[in-house]
């Protein structure tokens, strides 16, 4: 199968294995693993960050920021169809005790303007504090949209002069980074939390991490240890990470162009997909429009060989280019998903 369901689907390189292979560890929960070690003080460096915390998921990563900047029965905000609201199982509620209040984003970004609007100061005896302002970028339910970066310093400039705290869902951060060609600590050192996925783009097998300040990251560890975050000797998947960042960033422009590529063939060949969405390694199919059900699209696709997946909008599936997709298996998925769908409009 050309497995284009999502840039997690990758397998580790022969090059990520010997890494893996031959990593120093000691015990992560003390501080002891030298690989750890390195691979914190390097992304807190890569985020603009003092400090980054090692964790198992980018999940945890994200509730871990919440908890840290909030207390239960406070208020956060966030573009409607963000991870940490539509994909983390209403973990805000559950592990920082947050309200959570929407915001109808464009292209899953909002402004200063929204915020201020939206933002409740308590009155001590009602109503629930306005705390934290949360971002992603990329946003994933938007097709791996930017968030430019002038947007981004007008919206925590809002932030701090209301007194809220701001997090920045940095999975893809590093796609945001390449995309738009500022370094990625310009992007994510404005945010009081950040947090980076490893087995997205950079295809290491599993890992994330969350940077802050040392105060915060400090905080942090407590709360990764109480939400089962201590992995002992964890520097055999950490070394994954030290290699990705070494071997598999600068790289993330091929899945771009890769992405681009395939949008551009799909649409000349009478697919429909918005060309101007496409910014990243995220390309959606509006299968709606040609009348046809996302489930039976996924169904036929999978028939000849391709893998796409479905996104939060009904009739819109989304093929996600990575490092395990090459530039044959591009050549392949123009031939093939046109064929799936064509098949399914004549149906």
């Amino acid at each position: 199968m050309i497995d284009l369901r999502s840039d997690t689907k990758t397998q580790p390189s022969p090059g990520m294995r010997e890494a893996i292979a031959n990593a120093l560890v000691g015990d992560e929960q003390r501080r002891e693993d030298p690989t750890v070690n390195e691979l914190e003080r390097r992304v807190a460096d890569l985020l603009g960050q003092e400090e980054s915390v090692f964790v198992p998921t980018a999940t945890m990563a994200n509730e871990i920021a919440l908890r840290t900047l909030s207390e239960p029965g406070d208020e956060l905000i966030a573009e409607e169809n963000a991870h940490i609201l539509l994909s983390e199982l209403g973990g805000p509620a559950v592990h920082a005790g947050v309200m959570t209040r929407p915001i109808r984003g464009r292209a899953g970004r909002f402004g200063p303007d929204e915020v201020q609007r939206m933002v409740r100061r308590t009155d001590a005896t009602h109503v629930p504090p306005t705390r934290v302002v949360a971002i992603e970028n990329t946003h994933n339910a938007s097709g791996g949209r930017v968030w430019p970066l002038e947007e981004i310093r007008a919206l925590v400039g809002a932030s701090r002069e209301l007194e809220l705290s701001v997090h920045l869902d940095g999975a893809r951060v590093l796609n945001a980074a390449v995309a738009s060609g500022v370094p990625a600590a310009e992007i994510a050192g404005q945010f009081d939390t950040v947090t980076l996925c490893l087995s997205k783009g950079l295809g290491c097998p599993l890992g994330a991490l969350v940077a802050g300040s040392g105060e915060l990251m400090r905080k942090a560890r407590r709360l990764k240890h109480q939400f089962g975050g201590a992995m002992r000797q964890a520097g055999i998947v950490a070394a994954a990470g030290i290699y990705a960042l070494d071997h598999n960033l600068e790289r993330l422009a091929d899945d771009h162009a890769r992405a681009r590529r395939l949008a551009e063939g799909l649409h000349a060949a009478g697919v429909p997909v918005d060309l101007e969405q496409v910014e990243t390694n995220f390309v959606q199919v509006d299968v709606g429009a040609l009348g046809l059900d996302g489930a039976d699209a996924l169904a036929r696709l999978a028939e000849e060989g391709i893998g796409l997946s479905g996104t939060a909008h009904p009739g819109l599936l989304r093929a996600v280019t990575h490092l395990d997709i090459g530039d044959e298996d591009i050549d392949r998925a123009l031939e093939l998903i046109p064929k799936a769908l064509g098949v399914l409009a004549r149906a």
